[in-house]
């Protein structure tokens, strides 16, 4: 395993982290096998373990817990609020009101005293920065986290927030937590460069694509990953962006074979390639899940194998342009854009 800075905050983490979104319903991961993977991953050398307080309504949260228990001191701890945790309409956002309760319930679930990293989720337009940042500088400074960052966030909205920490005289975010892939490069134009420049620590989600980049998915076979069970539409063939993943992991595929790497070791190695990238989660829902991924763990890809996937995916593009979470609203929005 190798290891990192985390930004400019002088923890090491390790370059492949344990994300923790299957633990519970979403993955059907039971206590046991959770905790199994937890033990697998840090037996390894990962030293990260990231979850969010909605993964399985809190589910996940709890199952980290049980499955750290005794062991706090040796991981660096992520969790995440601003996505929904119920039916009414302030169980969820960054303002002062909701973060406060968020971050009480997800160190109960987590059995914990303190978080390493808390996560804004999602950016809430609703709320302003100086909201946000003020509410999360208190949360420091009473010791409950160590550090905050943000996720899935435009680049305009990273660099407000960090002229909004200097201007307020506020702590800043210290970390970015960006979708990233062969297949999804489009960070690469925007967030990465303003990462770069201010100096954030990058934990990147989905570097194998939901599954499109694990060697399961082929030309010719029937696509029945977990995920294509419950988001059919992001692995119809038939839809345009779809068939361009397929036609991409299909070269991909030949540039693996010729290299002597897996499939997963193409697309770990080619995210924690890149030099705004800190570490890249991993998502395992099995032991043998967690197994393969860890095969990547030591992964450097030549310049004439990043040369090879600039080709077959240029830098910046994402094929699937509609499935970014960090899209401005005006973009998805006609009535946005106009008078």
């Amino acid at each position: 395993m190798q290891y990192r800075t985390l930004g400019r905050t002088g923890v090491q983490v390790s370059t492949l982290a344990l994300g923790a979104m299957n633990f519970g319903k979403i993955g059907r991961t039971t206590q046991d096998e959770a905790t199994a993977i937890v033990d697998a991953a840090l037996e390894a050398g990962i030293n990260l373990i990231d979850t969010a307080d909605m993964y399985s309504g809190g589910e996940s949260e709890e199952m980290v817990g049980k499955a750290i228990a005794g062991r706090r001191d040796d991981i660096v701890l992520a969790t995440k609020a601003s996505m929904p945790m119920g039916d009414e309409r302030n169980q969820q956002g960054s303002s002062r009101r909701w973060l406060v309760t968020a971050l009480d319930n997800s160190l109960r679930r987590l059995a914990v005293d303190h978080v390493d990293l808390y996560q804004i989720h999602r950016c809430d337009p609703s709320t302003s920065d100086e909201e946000t940042l003020s509410t999360l500088t208190d949360l420091q400074r009473a010791g409950k986290i160590r550090y905050f960052g943000s996720s899935t966030f435009p680049a305009y909205r990273i660099v407000q927030a960090q002229w909004a920490a200097r201007e307020y005289h506020l702590s800043r975010y210290v970390t970015e937590q960006p979708s990233y892939s062969i297949l999804q490069r489009g960070i690469e134009t925007h967030v990465l460069p303003v990462t770069e420049e201010y100096g954030l620590g990058v934990l990147v989600w989905s570097p194998l694509a939901s599954g499109w980049l694990s060697g399961a998915i082929r030309e010719g076979r029937d696509i029945t990953t977990s995920r294509s069970t419950f988001m059919p539409q992001r692995f119809d063939t038939a839809i345009p962006s779809n068939r361009a993943k397929l036609d991409a992991v299909e070269q991909l595929a030949k540039v693996a074979d010729e290299a002597g790497l897996t499939m997963i070791q193409l697309a770990l190695g080619f995210v924690t390639a890149h030099p705004a990238v800190t570490s890249a989660l991993i998502g395992p829902r099995t032991l043998d899940h967690l197994h393969s991924q860890l095969a990547a763990a030591d992964t450097v890809l030549s310049a004439d194998v990043l040369d090879a996937i600039d080709a077959i995916v240029a830098s910046g593009t994402d094929l699937a342009a509609h499935e970014k979470l960090d899209t401005p609203p005006a973009l998805l929005d006609p009535s946005l854009r106009r008078r």
